[in-house]
């Protein structure tokens, strides 16, 4: 695999390696980097889905069941009563039903590469049925740790696609301590992080990539997005900040968080200090649970460079959100993906957003994966 991983924060880089690596210094995830010649064009890509952008990703042979290429569904009622031009981003008709699919297919392309046999991770639930799903598609072994609380539709999907199912009692963060734990006793499983691998964000700047084609060449004023782990909205910083070094588009919009109150690190550390969340608390937003999350670091600057803000929601807003956005624009979600819904009044009321401003929501995943219609 040709390209480089490099450190977020510091000018550390290393060759592309299978299995998510740490800056020795800043203690982050790395990222994977592709140099392009800025002749490239947008008139070269062929094809529809993320792997219509493959000269952009890592230089593997796909693994695809045909992800990508969502629609982007103009706001019939929601937008013309906030006063904005709103238009949605349908992830949930991807083909588990969340915009993790774009990930899970590029990091299995590409431990595929590296000759992987079977792999493990920890997931809520959407990470976990992509990359069963994927990993199926290429004959490869998984292994998934869930939270037991995780939601059974959810778990029913991944036990679907054949992979081994391990409920983890206790928080998020023992699923992923037992999915370490695994890979460290059995040498031929690999770790499959979707939180810290680089591959699986570079398969999330596709829905940037995406975007700018759907709206005929240029950028939105704003995009809002749900953040747990992180890796959807750096997939979107890291595919616009692409676009514009190709040359292709003179700006990269300003994408603005929306986390749960119940757990919210990315919010409480904007003022300083690392992310965290030291009592994090239950909520219907399951996907955006995670109190620590490893590319925290990350999306703080990132959110720094972009100019975005961070809000964080009540449970009301959460679930008013999702019903009004299914009974005014027929769009039905999980309770996740309704955090940049439910976030959007908060940032017109802050002047984050101004009238008119043409805002994206990424609608993270489908409503048929919440345990409860």
């Amino acid at each position: 695999m040709t390209g480089e991983l490099r450190c977020p924060l510091c000018s550390f880089s290393a060759t592309p390696m299978a299995v998510p690596a740490l800056c020795p210094s800043c203690a982050v995830p790395l990222d994977y980097h592709r140099d392009f010649p800025r002749e490239f064009a947008a008139s070269s890509l062929s094809g529809r889905g993320i792997w219509r952008y493959a000269p952009l990703l890592p230089d593997v042979e796909p693994v695809t069941l045909g992800e990508g290429g969502t629609p982007l569904v103009p706001s019939l009622r929601l937008g013309p009563r906030l006063g904005v031009r709103l238009l949605f981003k349908a992830e949930g008709m991807n083909p588990t039903g969340s915009f993790k699919d774009r990930g899970a297919a590029v990091l299995v392309a590409a431990l595929r590469s590296f000759g992987a046999r079977a792999v493990a991770d920890d997931s809520s639930g959407n990470a976990g049925a992509a990359l069963a799903a994927y990993a199926a598609r290429a004959r490869i072994r998984a292994r998934l740790f869930v939270p037991a609380h995780a939601s059974g539709p959810k778990l029913a999907q991944i036990a679907a696609y054949g992979a081994e199912l391990a409920r983890v009692p206790g928080p998020r963060e023992r699923a992923r301590d037992a999915a370490r734990e695994a890979c460290a006793a059995d040498a031929d499983l690999l770790y499959a992080s979707h939180n810290a691998s680089p591959y699986f964000v570079a398969g999330l700047t596709t829905i940037a990539y995406e975007l700018f084609e759907d709206l005929g060449g240029h950028p939105p004023d704003h995009i809002v997005v749900p953040v747990g782990g992180g890796g959807l909205f750096l997939g979107l910083v890291h595919g616009f900040g692409q676009l514009r070094k190709l040359g292709w588009c003179g700006q990269v919009p300003r994408i603005h968080i929306a986390q749960p109150q119940a757990c919210a690190p990315i919010v409480r550390a904007r003022g300083g200090g690392d992310p965290f969340e030291p009592e994090p608390r239950e909520t219907v937003a399951e996907g955006a649970r995670i109190p620590r999350p490893e590319r925290g670091r990350e999306v703080l600057a990132a959110l720094r460079t972009v100019g975005g803000e961070a809000v964080a929601v009540s449970e009301e807003e959460i679930v008013t959100a999702r019903a009004t956005l299914a009974r005014a624009e027929g769009l039905w979600v999980e309770p996740t993906a309704s955090l940049a819904v439910a976030a959007l009044p908060s940032l017109l009321a802050r002047g984050a957003i101004g009238p008119r401003d043409e805002v994206v929501l990424p609608l993270t995943g489908h409503g048929l994966k919440a345990e409860k219609g």
